[in-house]
Formats: structure tokens, sequence, C-alpha cells
């Protein structure tokens, strides 16, 4: 087996193994409502998201991998990188979602892959083979995300407020606890629409550069094992993240959570469909606290959404440093 072919394989699993830990983090992203408002078992909430997150990424990547092809040609220039860099870049977003995920903190999977290719590329040719129109909208997508998760959350509650406003609560959540498993689906799916595209854009531009081809192909075991490695990173849980982004931002019943989840689902469904990684994380949380300020300002634990933004904020710059340190660290060894 020569190098090339031993650094491609490397890549697949290191791919798949990004696929598992965003699985594990973004678990929370489509389950914690409903397991905070108790709509849903925690049991039947993975398994459920699971089998909702592998239809999304499925039919994202059958239906043009927008999302896919940004990871994989769309941040840094491929014929620019080598198998080292990507496996430097994709090792440094491993590290830091893992670490993430151990300490219960939610953070922007898809933003640390695009970090860690962006350090690796600089480590590999310098500035003048980032993309950065893509880029730009990557950062804006920082800012929006949680932005408009909140504004969706909030407006969609204050309607179902005013729609149900004569309606007993005891009928209320009853309604909503049935409408949230809905929207629970939702939102999976979409994250399987945008997140799930990660590994697949990896995978792909690991067998572009081994075989030198200039176009983008994404075979359909590529599809399907990537696919598989998010459904199971779920199926295991990040459940430290689920208390947070479930139980800590603030108290969810039934028809919060579903007017959180509604949202953010809207928002990820967007951001796919224009090509954009977008955080499921930023999009989710930014609608829950939407939807926790409805009640008052101080029924959101805004000390635990400091936390929170920090961890968004840093996640560049580390992913950037880890990315380049380990990417140099492959140029020196190979």
């Amino acid at each position: 087996m020569d190098d090339s072919l031993v650094l491609l394989v490397i890549i697949i699993i290191a791919a798949l193994g990004f696929g598992l830990s965003n699985g594990l983090n973004d678990a929370a992203n489509a389950i914690a409502t409903a397991i905070g408002s108790r709509v849903i078992s925690p049991r039947n909430a993975v398994i459920m998201a699971s089998f909702f997150n592998l239809a999304g990424t499925l039919s994202g990547a059958l239906l043009g991998a927008y999302v896919a092809k940004t990871i994989g040609k769309g941040i840094v220039m491929p014929e620019a990188l080598t198998l080292g860099t990507v496996i430097a870049g994709v090792a440094a977003a491993i590290i830091w979602v893992l670490a993430a995920t151990y300490y219960g903190m939610p953070l922007s999977v898809s933003h640390s892959l695009v970090a860690g290719m962006l350090g690796a590329g600089l480590a590999a040719a310098g500035t003048d083979v980032i993309i950065w129109g893509t880029l730009t909208k990557v950062l804006l997508a920082v800012a929006f995300a949680p932005l408009l998760g909140f504004v969706g959350g909030s407006g969609i509650m204050i309607g179902i407020m005013w729609l149900f406003r004569r309606s007993p609560p005891d009928r209320v959540n009853n309604i909503f606890s049935k409408v949230q498993v809905a929207a629970v689906a939702f939102v999976a799916y979409a994250h399987g629409k945008n997140d799930g595209q990660m590994p697949i854009g990896i995978i792909a531009l690991g067998l572009m550069i081994y075989y030198g081809n200039e176009q983008f192909d994404i075979p359909l075991w590529v599809i399907f094992a990537s696919a598989a490695s998010v459904a199971l990173g779920i199926l295991l849980g990040g459940w430290r993240v689920i208390r947070t982004v479930g139980t800590r931002i603030t108290t969810l019943r039934p028809v919060q959570g579903s007017a959180a989840e509604v949202s953010a689902a809207a928002v990820i469904e967007a951001a796919s469909n224009l090509g954009i990684p977008v955080s499921t994380t930023q999009s989710i949380s930014g609608s829950i606290m939407g939807v926790g300020a409805t009640k008052r300002l101080s029924a959101v634990r805004w000390g635990v959404a400091r936390n929170m933004m920090v961890a968004w904020v840093i996640t560049f710059p580390i992913c950037i440093g880890l990315g380049w340190l380990l990417a140099k660290a492959f140029i020196l060894v190979i």
C-alpha cells in the first residue's frame, strides 16, 4: 500500500470520526428541547433524531450536496491542499468538538471544521488560497444564525400566545406535546441536510486530491457511510450537551420547545439550500433564548448563554491554530 493510499484511508476514517463527534455534540440540537419539556423519553428521542438525521443527510446529498461542496472546495482552493493538510484540518475540528462535548458545551461543529481547514490551508500555502467570498458568508452566519433563531423563536412564540390566548394552559400543552415531536423530526432532518454533509465533503475532497480529479465527485458509498456516522453519534448521545441546551438556558414546556424547534429548523433549512454551513447549535440556542425572553428577560439564564457565545467565538481562533500546527507537523513529517 503506497503512502498516498494510506493517507486517503486516514482521511476517510477521520471524516467518519468527525461525523461521529458531530452527532455526539449536535444530538442536543434536535432532541434537547423535547427532553427538557418531557414530551418524549431520551431513548425514543435519540432513535427518532438518528432516523430523521439520516434521511436529511441522504436527501441533502442527493439533491445537490451544496454544503458538502462548500466544505470540500469552497473554503480553501483544493489544488493547494495535500492529503496531509486535509487530515490536519479535520483532526483539529475533532479535538475541539470532543473537548467541548466532554465539558457539556454546545458549539458549532460546522464552524470548527471550517476553521480547522482554514488553519491547515494557511499552513500549506498562505492566504492566497482562501476563498474569501465563501468564508465571508460563513462568518456572517455566525452572527445571523442565532439572531434569526432568536427573532424567529420569539415571533413564533408570541403568535402562539395570541392564537391560544383564551385556551386553558393544560389544553395548549397537550396540543404542543404532539406538535413538538414533529418539530424534533424537522430539526433532525434539517441538521442532516446541513451538518450531515460535512463528512461527505471531507471524503470527496480526499478522493479528489488522491485521484487528481478536477471534478468534485461524490460516490454513493461516501453518502451512506457519512450519514451513518452522524446518525451513530446521535444514537450514542452527548448527554452533557443535552442537559445544557434542554434545561440550563431556560425552562421549557412543550409549547416553548415547539416554537424553538420550528424557528431553528427554518433557519437551518434556508442555509442548507444556499450551501452555507450554518451552526445548528447557534440556531437552536438562539431560538430557545428568544422563546424564553417572551416570558420575561430574566427567564433566560444569560450567564449560561454568555458562556456558550464565548465558546462560539473562540472556536475560530482555536481551530485555526490547531489546524495550522497540525498541518505544519504533517509537512515536516511527510
